[in-house]
């Protein structure tokens, strides 16, 4: 072992490392893959119907969707607190019309309905929109709530949503784990740089004890100093560097390019302050309460301002912000909203389609939004991501007749494998674009 080995040595090791380390940060800042996080429905406990009574598990999804913002079972909120409320009314037909015609039931001189008036000084709006059906589950569910509550569920999308962001963009993390890779690399060859320095300098000291013993080649190569010039004049090193250079730009060039269009991460501010950490996480309040159109046809809607007032007539209303809809009302002027999610025209998309029929969770594309004080766009919504969620989504095929001889063709062809979303033409162009 000699001094000019020693510095090929170095001068070849500090050229990988310096190799490795602009390639491993410049694919770690290049690295821009978006991640999806959804959310599975909030789990709740099913409880089995008493005959001819409705179906609480039903109506617990009813409740939720319009009666949780203004009513609790065990509190009262805007609204008088629901435990036992059907032992209150004189017959559960009464009840049921009572939900259905509030104010009708009142002006009729029942004198329950009219008492509850007294006390709130408000009518509860109409839900002529629900079936008998409908109704005879609401009062199941405020049955079993009050005979034997449940544990509150999780908030949905709060609990459930990273796990299904794991496995919805596990195919975007392995595109992430390049840097991490070379990394570990990069850190293993500094040990064993750092090793073969130790034993370079062992053998140098050994060899420095018989000097008498080396001949004059031997003793100019020991005493020979490191030239760096040589190392980063080499081509091999020029040549390293530039094509690390030219892989990182080209990236970085591409990324940039292809985010043209894509908002993602985009919150701008809003006209009145509304928090949908407070409403949608802390009170839970349904998201088809507000955006009532979500489950009937494209657009999920923006809630008109009298939705607001319901809680808000009785609620905090020395509220500036409050006081921003009431001026909005009495002018008889729109508020407006700036919108975050806007595909481009030539793509179609229909909510209803994929919440009603699908069975898809908000979060699925808008992200945790109950943990969001100000809303973000936080998917890419780009056409490839659509697509990727298309490939990897099982169609809900359970009690919808429609897909029975899909289903049925399906496990004909490819035996007990799950039908996905591109097993029915969810590739199709003409699907989005037509």
């Amino acid at each position: 072992m000699n001094q000019r080995l020693t510095s090929q040595f170095v001068r070849f090791s500090f050229s990988l490392l310096f190799s490795l380390g602009l390639a491993a940060s410049g694919f770690g800042q290049a690295d821009t893959s978006s991640k999806a996080v959804s959310a599975a429905p909030a789990g709740a406990t099913a409880a089995a119907p008493a005959a001819g009574s409705g179906d609480p598990a039903a109506g617990e999804g009813i409740f939720k969707a319009n009666c949780k913002s203004c009513h609790a079972i065990g509190e009262q909120v805007v609204g008088p607190a629901l435990k036992d409320a059907h032992k209150r009314w004189p017959s559960k037909a009464a009840m049921a019309n009572f939900i259905k015609y509030p104010q009708k039931t009142i002006d009729g001189g029942n004198a329950y309905a009219k008492g509850l008036y007294d006390k709130y000084k408000q009518y509860m709006p109409n839900h002529d929109f629900l079936q008998p059906a409908d109704i005879d589950n609401v009062i199941a569910y405020i049955v079993r709530e009050s005979e034997n509550p449940t544990a509150a569920a999780p908030v949905a999308g709060a609990g459930t949503a990273s796990a299904e962001a794991g496995s919805s963009t596990s195919g975007e993390d392995s595109s992430g784990l390049l840097a991490p890779v070379i990394g570990i690399l990069l850190l293993t060859l500094v040990v064993v740089i750092i090793l073969l320095v130790v034993v370079i300098n062992l053998v140098s000291r050994i060899l420095g004890t018989k000097r008498e013993e080396l001949s004059e080649d031997d003793l100019d190569q020991m005493e020979g100093k490191i030239d760096w010039s040589v190392m980063f004049n080499h081509p091999l090193f020029k040549g390293v560097v530039a094509f690390v250079f030219v892989v990182i730009i080209g990236k970085t060039v591409f990324d940039q390019v292809y985010a043209v269009g894509i908002q993602q991460g985009y919150a701008p501010d809003q006209p009145i302050a509304f928090s949908h950490k407070l409403h949608a996480g802390m009170y839970e309040i349904d998201c088809n309460y507000c955006h009532t159109g979500v489950n009937k046809g494209k657009s999920a809607t923006i809630p008109a301002a009298n939705t607001c007032l319901n809680c808000h007539n009785v609620i905090k209303t020395e509220s500036p912000e409050i006081k921003k809809i009431w001026r909005a009302v009495e002018k008889n002027q729109p508020i407006k909203w700036v919108r975050i999610h806007n595909l481009p025209d030539l793509a179609y998309f229909n909510h209803a389609q994929h919440v009603k029929v699908g069975g898809i969770e908000c979060q699925k594309c808008h992200g945790p939004v109950q943990e969001m004080e100000v809303v973000q766009q936080f998917s890419p919504l780009t056409m490839g991501w659509c697509i990727n969620c298309h490939r990897e989504t099982v169609v809900k095929s359970g009690g919808n007749a429609y897909y029975d001889k899909m289903v049925e063709i399906h496990q004909t062809k490819y035996g007990t494998g799950k039908m996905k979303v591109e097993d029915i033409g969810g590739l199709e162009c003409s699907k989005c674009h037509y």
